[in-house]
């Protein structure tokens, strides 16, 4: 224990961003633009940008826009390819919504920063024509919400993969989970039953179940086909309850992988084969690597993967990183490492974790840069000291939510469990009753997270 796209600053080339070129495909004959400010904060902003093709159909679009204050800048954006030179700003349509027809709308959005006024941008145009519309703040109160599937998470997105930085559904759309992790199944196995799962899935209307499988501390190397029983139930409780199982090979002390290395094989192996029909499984292949470099990282990655890939060639995997899976951070590294030596394989992911209380603005700093480049899982986080213990820190939490509900970075939190230890969800004892979402059974961090979780998704599903 313990996005889409593209980062953008002025002076892109020199950050080694892509910037873009050649003329747009297809003319527009008229367009109008919304934006508004959904939030703001010291130094910081998030801005939403509808626009609306009303001329002819357009196969391959530029948005372009003015930022009025020299001390704005876009710092990340979404459903775009992004780009700033100076002042300007261009969006450029993806895979996905690069066509668009009359009366087709794009929804986009970003987080800019800014050191004096705030003001909203000016001179938008779409592949070169002058927009018209509502540039100050409010938006439509009529727009329509976006198009979601009404089922379970896995009725609504399917077999998930990776495209870009983002983690899509079947749609081939960026999407987020937001979920709870377990605690070591060799100690609170009384926390997972049919009512707590069916409180996590219908009451917490979590999308994810993250099953932490220890290694050591009286885990699985101790009786390793009993653990691969109880991780293969969980995956099979998740299913049928429309959420999808991240599978947790939960090493952390020693705190390379490679000393794991054969008993990952061996279980990977396992549990791909047995699940590989499955659409809601995901696999975590090292949960916290420390005292070893990203290369031998790396080298564990390498091997392991193809062993999943033999069995089960859809699933998403995620990779741990350096320092806790923290991108190198908690070892005085970054993302760079990782960015310039990523692992040799598809359809994988990079962890990160954090503990709000611990790890503040330089880590979120990261999550934010790397995020433009490298996909990115939170698959356990708490909400005090990275000890587990002392005060919830709310406005850290808080700050961190935002920020991966921004970039739709999912996430599971430490722990649904009753462990004596502030991170727990529940208070001690409550595993031993039926009651799992109540205020009285609620730590200070249960509740939070509960009240996160609970509020609805964004699945586009077209």
């Amino acid at each position: 224990m313990k996005r889409f796209l593209a980062l953008l600053a002025a002076g892109a080339t020199a950050t080694g961003l892509t910037v873009l070129a050649g003329p747009p495909a297809a003319a527009a004959t008229g367009c109008k633009v919304e934006y508004t400010v959904t939030s703001q904060w010291e130094g910081g902003f998030q801005g939403g940008v509808k626009v609306t093709n009303l001329g002819d159909a357009v196969s391959g679009w530029q948005l372009k826009f003015t930022l009025p204050d020299s001390g704005q800048k876009v710092v990340q954006g979404w459903n775009a390819t992004w780009s700033q030179s100076g002042s300007a700003v261009t969006a450029a349509g993806v895979d996905w919504n690069g066509s668009l027809a009359t009366g087709g709308t794009a929804d986009l959005g970003f987080v800019g920063s800014f050191s004096g006024a705030n003001p909203a941008p000016t001179g938008f145009t779409l592949n070169g024509v002058a927009c018209t519309g509502n540039v100050g703040g409010g938006g439509d109160d009529d727009d329509p919400p976006p198009a979601t599937g009404g089922g379970t998470p896995v009725e609504t997105n399917g077999q998930l993969h990776v495209c870009g930085t983002n983690l899509c559904n079947q749609y081939n759309r960026p999407i987020q989970l937001r979920g709870m992790s377990t605690h070591g199944l060799q100690w609170f196995s009384q926390c997972y039953n049919n009512a707590s799962l069916d409180a996590l899935a219908n009451d917490w209307k979590a999308d994810l179940l993250r099953t932490a499988m220890y290694v050591q501390e009286d885990g699985y190397e101790t009786d390793p086909a009993g653990f691969t029983n109880k991780v293969n139930s969980l995956v099979d409780m998740a299913e049928a309850r429309g959420m999808y199982a991240l599978i947790d090979f939960h090493t952390l002390t020693p705190g390379d992988p490679n000393y794991n290395l054969d008993r990952a094989k061996t279980f990977f192996a396992s549990v791909a084969a047995r699940n590989a029909s499955k659409k809601n499984v995901i696999y975590e292949i090292a949960n916290e690597p420390n005292g070893v470099s990203w290369a031998g990282i790396k080298n564990y990655a390498e091997q392991v993967i193809p062993v999943i890939r033999a069995a089960d060639p859809d699933a998403v995997v995620i990779v741990g990183t350096r320092g806790w899976s923290s991108l190198g951070v908690s070892d005085g590294s970054n993302e760079s490492e990782v960015v310039n030596s990523p692992v040799n394989a598809a359809n994988i992911m990079y962890a990160f974790h954090f503990y709000a209380a611990s790890h503040k603005d330089n880590y979120r700093a990261t999550v934010s840069r790397a995020a433009s480049q490298l996909p990115l899982f939170v698959t356990e986080f708490g909400t005090v000291s990275a000890t587990g213990g002392g005060a919830l820190d709310q406005a850290s939490t808080t700050a961190w939510l935002d920020l991966l509900d921004q970039l739709k970075i999912s996430y599971a939190n430490w722990t649904y469990s009753d462990a004596n230890e502030s991170s727990a969800a529940f208070k001690p004892g409550t595993c031993d009753g039926g009651d799992y979402s109540s205020s009285g059974v609620l730590t200070e961090s249960g509740a939070l997270l509960k009240s996160r979780i609970s509020t609805p998704d964004n699945f586009p599903t077209s």
